[in-house]
């Protein structure tokens, strides 16, 4: 060091070289280096954290919603030949019970064989009390899971039973005993007076009413039995009617009595059905099922709930009918569904006993597995040719198929037929609804309802509270961010922006009790008063600046530049409080005292107290903080050589403001309000308790909707865990997340192109 010169100024250029590359300046480098390198890894690590985590929800989310859409499978074990099966005689029926451990035979003779289903040994046999030289011509089955059957006999009369299984725990070993039961006596009941023998029978039990049909040929005789019991005295007085209906031309196929004793639905001739009004008594009307002449109905049952008709065709079609109210309030039968097995004729048909789902054989041994709400195949395969009668298990994991002497045992599996791609997003035709629809409906008070699991109304009210949260968000964030940034003084922003941020730090859960609780009432009975509040702010906002301009300049001049937004406050709080003190004048000199009974009566516009107006209100007051800090961000940030540039050349700053300032900045703007769309999306709580909840489509302002996020928050406690309706709610989080995805990449894009495009300014 003593060798350096004193003199700076006189100093070599190597020697002042020297003084730069010190140990200690380079150990200084050194560590600035490692701090760069080890944030720009922490950041790199962070981000690629976050992409991994992303990533790996997004696949569990598809992990778990996956098996929805999986087809059904069956697993055929070992044909038995029971050495009982042999002297049984033909089979007329055959049933499972709900442990899948008893299986019940009926036979042509009347005899009734309960057999283990897992080793087909026999159990207990019971002979049915037919009268002495008769025996079983038809069996009629209620509706599935009643276990409540009718036969028909050869004499002309019907005996009426049900099988029933109790459980047991001698000695800790569960014992399953079946019986069978008589109901309404075990005396037959004569539904021909001729005696002669009943070919087909239906039959139908609601409070305590049992309604027989049977057929002769193409004559159709139908019983009704009433049974009251005498809340005094304990006596049960029965009461019969024979109901008298108009008679059919062509042979009878099949009876099918709806459970609410309201339809009787008769198969005749090749494919005709003749439904009577059992209310009325009287024929409703005369339908075609098949338009092609070549072909005819095989076989026919109900779905469960029995509003359905599945109709099988001797092409191995098989066909979904039901009755539907017309707009002149007149009901008639529609064909709904149409699902093809193979092109054998259909010979049997069995609904499932908990959902709408059925199974259906053919002459060749083709099963096919399909559900009804969903328009669903999902499976068709061989199991046995020739087969004579089949049984399926009450919860549809197990099926017994009796063929050439033996009885094949069939294992299926089948979680979640009810999803499909038509009956999530699709229109689908319900049951007891007029036409199509969308519909979420995931519960219900009977367990023989439809499963409504369409996500379009979710994913519509999804968007509907996103839109009208954005409308009044959007507009007054960026204005109100563009004014801040240029217009206003450094002062009076230091104060405004923190106000504003500190918004976003309300909890939403607190903004959506108050918008429940207080909100939505007020709007409901100031309803004149809001729409004027949201008309007359900008009009008084810019008559304000108006009259601002045409004051004298020494008026103006006293006002520090910058700080003229102060004048506003007044002027809006003015407006706010003469619009809403003026509601109830206003209602009552344009809608007579009620704009809401206005806007439903004379508009025909459904109005409810929580809608989408006070969603709109409340989200939007949360959005505005998102939008406005990162826009406000962005404008501040042009640079002021660009400004400054722009003024020196002789524009004016709403000049400069339009055509540099907001161009350079609209990248910044545009994520600004991407991420409020996020936000507005994907919130839970304001949602949840602004808004009724209700999933239905429209797009009126003043009804209420339901969306994906409020739907999970609040149906997923309730769910099965591993269940369609769990599921369901996982693919809604699927939805929103890729739904952000794709808006998120979209909106990158867009930002990247504006950003080259203004780069040159």
């Amino acid at each position: 060091m003593n060798d350096l010169p004193s003199d700076p100024m006189t100093a070599s250029p190597n020697s002042l070289v020297l003084d730069f590359n010190t140990p200690a300046l380079q150990r200084k480098r050194r560590i600035r280096a490692f701090k760069d390198r080890l944030a720009r890894w922490c950041v790199s690590i962070g981000g690629l954290a976050v992409l991994g985590a992303i990533t790996l929800i997004f696949f569990y989310l598809a992990y778990v919603v996956l098996p929805m859409f999986q087809g059904a499978d069956l697993e055929k074990r070992e044909a038995i030949q029971p050495a009982w099966l042999a002297d049984a005689g033909k089979p007329l029926l055959m049933t499972l019970e709900e442990q899948n451990q008893v299986g019940m035979r009926l036979a042509r003779d009347g005899k009734i064989q309960f057999f283990n289903a897992k080793t087909m040994q026999a159990l207990t046999s019971v002979e049915l009390p037919l009268p002495a030289g008769s025996e079983v011509v038809s069996v009629g089955e209620d509706q599935p899971g009643s276990h409540r059957i009718a036969l028909g006999l050869s004499n002309g009369q019907a005996l009426v039973f049900e099988h029933t299984y109790r459980i047991t725990y001698p000695n800790d070993v569960k014992t399953i005993t079946p019986a069978i039961v008589y109901p309404f006596g075990e005396t037959p009941l004569t539904i021909d007076q001729q005696g002669r023998p009943l070919e087909h029978m239906g039959i139908s039990v609601n409070s305590g009413t049992l309604l027989l049909a049977g057929s002769v040929g193409s004559e159709l005789q139908v019983l009704s039995l009433s049974r009251e019991e005498n809340m005094m005295t304990g006596e049960v007085e029965v009461s019969e009617e024979r109901l008298a209906l108009p008679q059919i031309a062509e042979p009878i196929k099949e009876l099918i009595i709806d459970p609410r004793q309201q339809w009787l639905f008769v198969i005749n001739g090749r494919a005709t059905a003749d439904v009577f009004d059992l209310r009325a008594k009287a024929l409703n009307g005369r339908y075609k099922l098949l338009n092609d002449g070549s072909r005819e109905i095989t076989h026919a049952t109900s779905l469960l709930g029995g509003i359905s008709l599945l109709i099988g065709d001797s092409t191995g079609g098989i066909r979904q009918w039901f009755m539907v109210r017309d707009e002149d309030g007149k009901s008639s039968l529609k064909q709904v569904r149409e699902f093809q097995l193979a092109d054998s004729p259909i010979s049997q048909i069995i609904s499932e006993e908990r959902r709408k789902g059925f199974i259906a054989l053919d002459e060749k041994g083709n099963l096919g597995i399909f559900h009804s709400t969903a328009h669903r195949t999902l499976l068709v395969e061989p199991v046995a040719e020739g087969h004579n009668i089949a049984a399926l298990s009450p919860r549809a994991n197990r099926a017994l198929v009796e063929a050439n002497g033996k009885i094949e045992r069939i294992l299926i599996d089948n979680p979640h037929p009810e999803i499909s791609w038509s009956s999530l997003w699709g229109k689908v035709w319900y049951e007891n609804y007029d036409k199509p629809a969308y519909v979420w409906q995931s519960t219900s008070a009977s367990t023989d309802a439809e499963p409504k699991l369409s996500l379009a109304p979710l994913a519509f009210g999804t968007l509907k509270a996103a839109f009208y949260a954005m409308l009044l968000a959007a507009p007054l964030a960026i204005a109100a961010a563009i004014y801040t940034a240029y217009f206003m003084a450094p002062a009076m922003r230091g104060k405004v922006k923190p106000v504003i941020e500190l918004m976003e730090a309300l909890p939403t859960v607190i903004l959506g009790f108050f918008a429940g609780l207080f909100l939505a009432p007020y709007v409901e009975g100031h309803l004149p008063g809001i729409f004027s509040l949201l008309i007359f702010t900008p009009i008084g906002i810019l008559l304000a600046g108006y009259i601002w301009s045409r004051l004298p300049e020494s008026v103006r001049l006293r006002v520090p530049d910058g700080w003229e937004a102060a004048l506003l406050i007044p002027v809006i709080l003015l407006v706010g409080v003469v619009s809403l003190s003026m509601s109830g004048h206003l209602e009552n000199w344009l809608f007579d005292g009620n704009m809401r009974g206005w806007l439903s009566n004379d508009l025909g516009i459904p109005f409810d107290q929580r809608n989408a107006l006070v969603v709109g209100l409340a989200m939007g007051f949360a959005v505005i903080p998102n939008i406005y800090s990162i826009a406000e961000d962005a404008v501040f940030s042009v640079p002021k050589s660009l400004t400054f540039g722009s003024l020196a050349l002789g524009a004016t700053p709403w000049q400069t403001l339009t055509r540099v300032v907001i161009l350079t900045a609209s990248p910044g703007i545009f994520s600004a309000v991407m991420i409020g769309m996020g936000r507005a999306v994907g919130e839970t709580m304001i949602v949840l308790m602004a808004t009724g909840n209700t999933p239905i489509m429209d797009m009126n302002i003043f009804e209420g909707l339901r969306t994906l996020a409020a739907n999970v928050a609040v149906e997923m406690p309730e769910s099965e865990v591993g269940g369609t309706h769990y599921r369901v709610l996982f693919l809604s989080a699927l939805v929103l997340l890729s739904f952000t995805f794709v808006m998120n990449t979209l909106a990158e894009l867009v930002r990247q192109r504006l950003r080259v495009k203004y780069a040159s300014l």
